[in-house]
């Protein structure tokens, strides 16, 4: 993960460096999970026919040349996507096969504590991410950061051939890549289309959030600087990432304490409603706004390992691994639209309070309609 987030902590950087609009810094951050949703159907279902580390171990690999090439050749918008677009191929061969290698290990109560800890570690990893790349740029500049960031994916794709086992394949060989005839089995189940929309939202709202958050914190510190103030915006953000993670697993505690389907919309509902207050907030004190921040960032995630463990525990193992590249191919897709519109939202509506304002209002609103809807149809038992 320590490359995911290297862009969107160096964004106003970049801004400046290469005269990039909102908008086109939008489609760079976007294009990271359109690489994701475009390629995750593929290797995800390839989870059902071989064992994860086929699918992980190269997937890492990826990764790491795609950092060591953006250190090397990125200049401006179409060589940073191209380059961002195959950084999220990798995350696809890596973060939902990671997934799947756990689960098949794992039953019972500690399969879904141990999943939503899994997902908790996506915020962890981001986190240093954006530590990383704040900490590196000042000092020997983004293009040797970005380099030695590489040496992230490379440390994973050790551990993971040391640590997972090879193993037999889960299907027949002479299966199809991605059996789109079973679809309609993995989607008879109203419950697993509602955690898929519901997943759609949630990432429609997490990665708009976390795409421009060092943005809007370098945003929010320059209408009232704060001297000698001694966090950047990288080192909020990743306490803002960081602190997502005991929200991640205290949400999934209440949703197996209290229904997980209830406390999922609950969670979706309160944070669509932060969303709509945040940008706003921007022209408060730039403790207040860091502060909304912060509940926004926590308030988000509670429902992110509810989520993924209400979708294992709802698939048919069968199809488990189609299953989860329905909802991530959904989630993701939603995650590659969201900096984009936030980013042609700043543009039209100016890089002012109101902007940031009508920004984050947008990703509220899809979140709130999201849980009203779930509540009310999906997972509504009948």
């Amino acid at each position: 993960m320590a490359g995911t987030m290297y862009f969107p902590a160096l964004l106003p950087a970049f801004q400046k460096e290469w005269g990039i609009s909102n908008t086109e810094a939008g489609w760079i951050n976007g294009i990271f999970f359109a690489g994701y949703a475009l390629t995750s159907p593929i290797l995800v279902s390839l989870t059902d026919r071989f064992n994860p580390r086929r699918i992980y171990l190269p997937s890492a690999l990826l990764g790491a040349v795609s950092m060591l090439f953006f250190g090397a050749l990125a200049s401006g918008t179409w060589s940073a996507a191209l380059l961002r677009l195959i950084a999220g191929v990798s995350l696809a061969g890596t973060y939902m096969p990671g997934l799947r290698a756990l689960s098949d290990n794992l039953s019972g109560p500690k399969q879904s504590r141990f999943i939503v800890f899994y997902t908790a570690s996506y915020g962890i990893g981001t986190a240093i991410s954006v530590f990383l790349a704040g900490l590196l740029q000042p000092s020997i500049g983004w293009r040797l950061g970005s380099t030695l960031v590489a040496l992230g994916p490379l440390a994973a794709f050790v551990i993971f051939s040391i640590v997972i086992p090879a193993g037999k394949a889960h299907a027949k060989p002479h299966e199809t890549l991605l059996p789109l005839r079973d679809l309609s089995l993995v989607l008879q189940k109203r419950a697993v289309i509602g955690y898929i929309i519901g997943y759609g939202a949630h990432c429609w709202e997490l990665f708009g959030f976390r795409s421009w958050l060092v943005a809007f914190l370098t945003f929010c510190l320059s209408l009232q600087p704060i001297p000698h103030f001694a966090l950047s915006p990288q080192n909020i953000a990743m306490i803002i990432l960081l602190m997502g993670v005991p929200a991640t697993i205290f949400g999934n505690e209440g949703a197996m304490k209290w229904d997980r389907s209830r406390m999922i919309t609950l969670f979706m509902i309160g944070a669509g409603m932060i969303g709509c207050v945040i940008g706003f907030a921007s022209g408060l004190h730039p403790v207040a706004a860091v502060g909304i921040a912060l509940v926004y960032g926590m308030t988000i995630m509670m429902d992110s390992g509810t989520l993924t463990a209400g979708i294992v525990a709802e698939a048919d193992e069968k199809y488990r691994g189609l299953t989860l590249a329905v909802y991530t191919f959904i989630g993701f897709t939603m995650a590659f639209l969201a900096p984009l519109c936030f980013g042609v939202t700043l543009d039209m509506a100016g890089h002012g309070v109101k902007g940031w304002g009508f920004a984050f209002s947008l990703m509220g609103i899809v979140c709130i309609a999201t849980g009203m809807c779930l509540n009310w149809y999906f997972f509504r038992k009948r």
